[in-house]
C-alpha cells in the first residue's frame, strides 16, 4: 500500500509540475518533509529556508514544511525523494549508506572529530562536495549540511563505566557503523525509526538510545529516561538534499535565489544548533526526570578505547582513503 502511495503521489507531482511550467502565475511547490520537531535546529532551519526561499524569489516558489514525520518515516522519505513525492528532504547523514553510498556512515564513527571546528573543515571543504557527488547517481542533488551538534547516551540506568552498556537494548539509526558502535560496548543495537522511539523508551522495548540533547528534549524522551551521559562521543548532522531532477528543471534564476537562500538558511541552522543543545540540557535538568552525568577524565578515556576500533573494522566499509583524509583534515583542525 505504501508503494501505491507513493507512486499515486509521483504521478499527482508530476501533474503538478507540469502545471506549473504551463501557467507562469501558478508558484513552483516544494514540500520539504523531515522528521523531527519545528523546535530543533533542523526544524527551525527549514522554516528559515522557506521564508528566505519566498520571500527571494517573489512568490514564484511556495514551501510546504512537514515536520514530525507527519508525510513519511526515516526509511520511507527517500524513496519518496526519489520518486519525486516529496522535493527536499534533510535526512540525517547515516541515512545515505542503506540507499548504497556508504561513505556517509563515516559520520557515524565515534570520536571521528574533536571539535567543532574540524567537522567545518570536512562538510565545508572538498571532502564535502566529493561526498555529494556520489548523490547524483542515486536521482538526489546534496545542497548542504546542516548540524544539530554532539550526542549524548541515554538510558534508564546509569552509564558510567563501557560495562554499564552489556546487554541493553539501544536504539539505533540504520547504519552499520553504529550497531558496530554499540556492540563494542556490549550493547544490543535495535534499529528503529525516529517517530517510534519515545513509546519504545517508554513500554521498555528499547532500553535507551543517544541523541543530541534538542532531539531528546523536543520527543520528550527525557520524561522516559532515567540517566543520560554527556559524552559527546558521535556526531549527528544531515544533508538537505532535493530531488536531482526536479532541481535541474527549475528556471535558472530560480535556482541561483534558492541557493542563496539555503545559504544563509544552513548559516542560521548550523548557528544555533549549539544554542539549542544548551537550552535544551538545562530545560531537561530542570525537569528533574533525568539524571546527568559527566564522565571524569578517565571513564571519558576507557569509552575511546573501547569505541576507537569501530573505525579499523569500519575501514573498509566507509573508505580507508577517505577515513584518512578526513584524519589529516581533523588533524590540523584548530581545536579550542
Amino acid at each position: 500500500m505504501k508503494f501505491v502511495s507513493l507512486l499515486c503521489a509521483t504521478v499527482a507531482a508530476g501533474c503538478l509540475m507540469a502545471a506549473t511550467a504551463a501557467t507562469a502565475q501558478e508558484p513552483i511547490v516544494i514540500k520539504f518533509s523531515h522528521v523531527v520537531a519545528p523546535e530543533t535546529p533542523k526544524g527551525k532551519g527549514a522554516e528559515k529556508f522557506k521564508q528566505l526561499a519566498e520571500q527571494r524569489t517573489g512568490g514564484k516558489v511556495k514551501v510546504e514544511v512537514y515536520p514530525n514525520s507527519q508525510l513519511y518515516k526515516d526509511k520511507e522519505e527517500l524513496e519518496a525523494l526519489q520518486l519525486g513525492a516529496v522535493q527536499m528532504l534533510a535526512p540525517s547523514l547515516a541515512k545515505f549508506g542503506p540507499l548504497g553510498a556508504k561513505e556517509f556512515e563515516i559520520f557515524d564513527l565515534p570520536y571521528i572529530f574533536p571539535c567543532k571546528a574540524a567537522l567545518v573543515k570536512v562538510t565545508t571543504g572538498t571532502i564535502g562536495k566529493q561526498l555529494f557527488q556520489k548523490l547524483e547517481n542515486k536521482g538526489i542533488t546534496g545542497l548542504a549540511y546542516w548540524d544539530n551538534g554532539f550526542k549524548i547516551m541515554s538510558a534508564n540506568k546509569p552509564l558510567h563505566a563501557t560495562a554499564d552498556f552489556k546487554g541493553l537494548k539501544m536504539r539505533i539509526q540504520s547504519s552499520k557503523v553504529l550497531d558496530a558502535q554499540m556492540r563494542a560496548l556490549g550493547a544490543l543495537p535495535q534499529v528503529m525509526a525516529f517517530s517510534e522511539v519515545y513509546q519504545a523508551l517508554q513500554t521498555g522495548v528499547v532500553d535507551g538510545t543517544e541523541n543530541p540533547p534538542s532531539n531528546m528534549y523536543t520527543q520528550k524522551m527525557h520524561e522516559v529516561q532515567s540517566h543520560a551521559t554527556l559524552s559527546d562521543h558521535g556526531y549527528l548532522g544531515y544533508a538537505v538534499i532535493v530531488n536531482k531532477k526536479f532541481w535541474d528543471g527549475m528556471p535558472a534564476d530560480v535556482r541561483t535565489q534558492l541557493d542563496g537562500a539555503m545559504k544563509e538558511a544552513t548559516e542560521y541552522a548550523n548557528n544555533i544548533a549549539q544554542e539549542e543543545n544548551d537550552k535544551a540540557l538545562e530545560a531537561m535538568k530542570a525537569a528533574g526526570k533525568t539524571k546527568f552525568y559527566e564522565l571524569t577524565k578517565d571513564e571519558r578515556a576507557s569509552w575511546r578505547q573501547a569505541m576507537l576500533p569501530v573505525h579499523e573494522d569500519m575501514a573498509s566499509r566507509v573508505g580507508k582513503e577517505l577515513l584518512a583524509s578526513i584524519k589529516t583534515e581533523t588533524d590540523t583542525a584548530k581545536c579550542e
